[in-house]
């Protein structure tokens, strides 16, 4: 799916010049888990989507695609 969660996070997360493991450490999960939700294996829980939300200053619903 095009503009998916996991192409938007990847896209900002570069954008910000920021690695896996730096962003993980602000929103409080590990390295490992920022991969997994780009790469499409994991699930993210809503409290983290907030988080990454908040962090970008973008809506939930523009991270999962809702909206552009």
């Amino acid at each position: 799916m095009k503009n998916d969660f996991a192409e938007r996070l990847k896209e900002l997360r570069t954008a910000k010049g920021l690695t896996g493991e730096e962003l993980g450490k602000i929103i409080g999960v590990s390295g490992a888990t920022v991969s997994f939700w780009e790469n499409r294996k994991s699930d993210i829980k809503s409290e983290y989507l907030k988080r990454l939300a908040k962090h970008f200053g973008v809506t939930s619903d523009f991270l999962i695609g809702l909206e552009n």
